[in-house]
């Protein structure tokens, strides 16, 4: 996990793909260095590849677990996540859905989501529009607060030969997502 200097807001940047050729780690060291310049984050990056997470077939429902888990992988991803106040999900569009890596991470917790601030950033031939609108209903079930901007990267207009070319339209959107992120998670706190 890459850590940031002490900020005032914990954002766990989870990289929700593990597909072999995947495009998230272009999308994340871009996130990374905008939020990188932004005093007031804490930063922690949250790959799904380090986490190697089974195929969540616990007996015990994850809300109910109280956290403790069968997996000490669980329990490493469980800790990661609890320490976080806030959440990018960096998260591609696979057959106009969530990817399945990152909805199997999410299935594995319950009350580490609770009540948490989140955002996304979305990629996919319609930007992953379908993607992020299926996070939203998904994550309500923890009751988390998510921001309305997003930014939707397209596969056909924003990656050249398979990398990210983001123009400044994007960069407007990604500022304008974490100071919402900021304002969203600093209000929860305060709640």
């Amino acid at each position: 996990m890459d850590r940031q200097p002490v900020g005032d807001v914990r954002v766990g940047l989870i990289v929700g793909s593990v597909r072999i050729g995947r495009r998230a780690p272009d999308v994340a060291h871009w996130v990374m260095d905008k939020m990188r310049v932004r005093s007031e984050l804490d930063v922690r990056v949250l790959d799904l590849l380090d986490f190697d997470l089974p195929v969540m077939t616990a007996a015990v429902q994850p809300m109910r677990a109280a956290r403790a888990y069968d997996d000490e992988r669980v329990t490493v991803w469980s800790r990661a996540v609890d320490d976080c106040e806030a959440f990018i999900f960096l998260t591609p569009e696979y057959n106009h859905g969530v990817p399945g890596a990152l909805k199997n991470a999410v299935d594995h917790l319950g009350p580490e989501w609770v009540g948490k601030a989140v955002a996304f950033v979305s990629w996919g031939s319609e930007g992953g529009v379908r993607a992020v609108e299926q996070w939203r209903a998904i994550l309500s079930n923890f009751q988390m607060s998510d921001v309305r901007t997003q930014v939707a990267l397209s596969t056909f207009h924003d990656f050249e030969q398979g990398r990210l070319r983001a123009g400044t339209r994007r960069q407007a959107q990604l500022d304008g997502l974490l100071d919402q992120l900021v304002e969203v998670a600093l209000r929860l706190r305060s709640a």
